[in-house]
C-alpha cells in the first residue's frame, strides 16, 4: 500500500500544473517579498502547496488575495513545504533554510505523520518543537502564529479502498494533539477538518487528482483565516 501511495504522489507532482505553481523549490522563497508589506511564512506539506491546483488557488494566496482586497499590504507568502513531508521533515528543512522573522506564520502538518502511522506521541513532540519554531520565527509572538488542522482525506476518492473508520479516527487524534497545544502556547487554531469532511458529498471540493482540495475547498479556509489574521495580527 505504501508503494502504491508513492506511485500516486509521483504521479501526481508530474502531471500537476507546473507552470502555475508555487516555486518548487521552497529555499527559493523564503526571502520573497518581506519589504513589500506583511510578511507571512507557511510551513507545511501538500496542503499548504496546493498540490493538484494552481498556486493562485492555494489557502496561503487566497488568504493574502483577501486581506489585501480589504486594503492590508501583505506580501507573497513564503513557503517551507512540499508534497509528502511529514513533521520531521519539515523540522529538517526549518534547520536547513533557517528562515528569517516574519509577520505571519501558518502552521498544518501531521497528515503524511499519519498515514506513515507514526506514534502519536512522536507526533505530539514533534508538532510542539515545530509550534516553538514558528513562534520564534513569528517575532516571537503566539499570536502571530496560525495552526491550520489536518483535513480529512479518508472522504477522497483515493482512499475508497483504504481503512477510512480508522484514518477519521486517527486524524480526529492528531488534531486534538495539535489543538491543544496551539491553545497551551496561545496560538490561534482554525479547525477546517470537519467543513472539509462535507467534500464527500461534494465532489467539487476536492482536486481533479482526487486526493487534494480542490481551489473551491481552500477558498472556505481561506475565509476564516483571513478573518482570524485581521483580529489578532499585532
Amino acid at each position: 500500500m505504501k508503494m502504491w501511495f508513492c506511485i500516486c504522489v509521483v504521479l501526481l507532482i508530474s502531471c500537476s500544473k507546473a507552470d502555475d505553481q508555487i516555486p518548487a523549490d521552497p529555499a527559493d522563497s523564503t526571502q520573497l517579498g518581506i519589504k513589500d508589506g506583511l510578511s507571512w511564512l507557511a510551513l507545511g506539506d501538500s496542503y499548504t502547496v496546493g498540490e493538484g491546483v494552481f498556486a493562485r488557488e492555494s489557502f496561503p494566496i487566497q488568504t493574502m488575495d483577501l486581506l489585501i482586497s480589504e486594503g492590508y499590504k501583505i506580501a507573497t507568502p513564503s513557503i517551507i513545504a512540499a508534497t509528502g513531508w511529514a513533521t520531521r521533515d519539515l523540522q529538517d528543512a526549518i534547520e536547513l533554510r533557517k528562515p528569517v522573522p516574519h509577520d505571519i506564520v501558518s502552521l498544518l502538518i501531521g497528515v503524511n505523520d499519519q498515514f506513515s502511522r507514526r506514534d502519536t506521541l512522536e507526533y505530539k513532540e514533534r508538532f510542539q518543537n515545530l509550534l516553538i519554531k514558528s513562534i520564534d520565527i513569528a517575532h516571537g509572538k503566539p499570536t502571530n502564529v496560525y495552526v491550520i488542522s489536518i483535513p480529512d482525506y479518508s472522504i477522497t476518492p483515493f482512499a475508497n479502498y483504504l481503512d477510512t473508520s480508522l484514518i477519521r479516527k486517527e486524524i480526529d487524534v492528531l488534531n486534538k494533539i495539535n489543538q491543544s497545544i496551539s491553545a497551551d502556547y496561545g496560538c490561534n487554531y482554525l479547525n477546517i477538518t470537519e467543513t472539509n469532511r462535507e467534500a464527500k458529498f461534494d465532489r467539487t471540493l476536492i482536486a481533479e487528482d482526487g486526493l487534494h482540495p480542490s481551489g473551491k475547498e481552500y477558498a472556505r479556509w481561506a475565509i476564516p483565516l483571513a478573518r482570524i489574521v485581521k483580529q489578532s495580527i499585532q
